[in-house]
């Protein structure tokens, strides 16, 4: 029987959030994050178009354990919508494939976002990552096939209008939850007004629980290639990491003794007593002198582990 070979790269976990840059893409930003962090494994939070910028939370090694948390946490755009065309990708990339010369007024526009306020009805774009029949639906669109997108719920929390810079354009924000297309919005906003519309720019500021003081631009971590020292380069580069447990600040926090945490980093459930013992929760997580040792779920007095981090 072989043996495994040795993991390439350092054993560092933590969160790097970047800033991404127009024009890169989310898969082409986190091989370079852990090209640059010589890190075992990294993944990042919820695709980023590369015709978008901000945030991309990108987890390196034990970290990519907590994705699924921040991927499932608020996130805020802001975001400008050009009118009178839309287009087949509702970004400014696609071709133009229905046009006008209406430009709604500022009133019109405000009376019509409280109709995309709460729990709503979208129709994602046909030029998405989302499999249909096994296929990506961009994939299908690229190859001419009209692909009858499915409807989902999702969830805005807030909607502003920001500013109307010109008649051709106007500026949001929007606060919104898990599964949210932008370019949903811009075209829907342009269908319901009459005019029809694109997203002309998109930026994201916010994947809860990080936020933009978190922000680290590319440019400066290629910067640092050119420290020749590989120790003093790293060390540079591990300073702009956020700490693993910080993903999971949303979360219910169980603090354990020593022997509490040896038992579940060995995948054992430990009992919660006493008058302040936590109330039950589908997810929780576990650390030991302020060391992140597990997330889990707390019930029947008992927190239970799912994933435990050694390292």
């Amino acid at each position: 029987m072989g043996r495994r070979g040795k993991k390439k790269g350092r054993a560092i976990s933590g969160w790097l959030i970047l800033d991404k840059p127009v024009d890169f893409g989310s898969t082409e930003a986190v091989s370079k994050i852990k090209w640059l962090f010589k890190a075992q494994k990294a993944g990042h939070a919820g695709t980023l178009d590369p015709l978008a910028s901000g945030m991309l939370p990108i987890a390196l090694g034990d970290a990519t354990k907590t994705v699924p948390y921040v991927m499932d946490g608020s996130k805020i755009y802001r975001f400008t919508v050009a009118w009178g065309e839309e287009r087949e990708t509702d970004d400014r990339e696609g071709n133009v494939v229905r046009s006008s010369e209406d430009r709604p007024e500022r009133s019109q526009i405000e009376a019509l976002l409280p109709r995309y306020k709460g729990v709503i009805e979208q129709t994602p774009p046909q030029y998405s990552a989302i499999k249909i029949d096994g296929n990506r639906a961009y994939d299908l669109a690229r190859e001419g096939e009209v692909v009858e997108m499915p409807t989902r719920e999702v969830e805005i929390f807030r909607l502003d209008l920001v500013s109307v810079p010109t008649p051709d354009t106007a500026v949001f924000e929007v606060e919104c939850g898990k599964g949210t297309y932008v370019r949903s919005l811009a075209r829907d906003f342009g269908r319901d007004l009459g005019c029809f519309g694109h997203v002309a720019d998109l930026r994201r500021t916010y994947v809860a629980p990080f936020d933009e003081e978190d922000l680290v631009p590319l440019e400066e971590l290629i910067a640092l290639e050119e420290v020749e020292d590989d120790a003093e380069r790293l060390a540079a580069l591990d300073d702009y990491l956020v700490h693993t447990g910080e993903a999971l600040s949303m979360l219910p926090q169980v603090a354990v003794s020593d022997g509490q945490a040896q038992r579940l980093l060995s995948g054992n459930p430990i009992l919660l007593r006493g008058r302040d013992a936590p109330l039950p929760a589908d997810a929780a997580y576990a650390t030991s002198h302020g060391r992140l040792v597990a997330i889990g779920e707390i019930a029947e007095g008992e927190f239970r582990p799912r994933r435990v981090f050694a390292t």
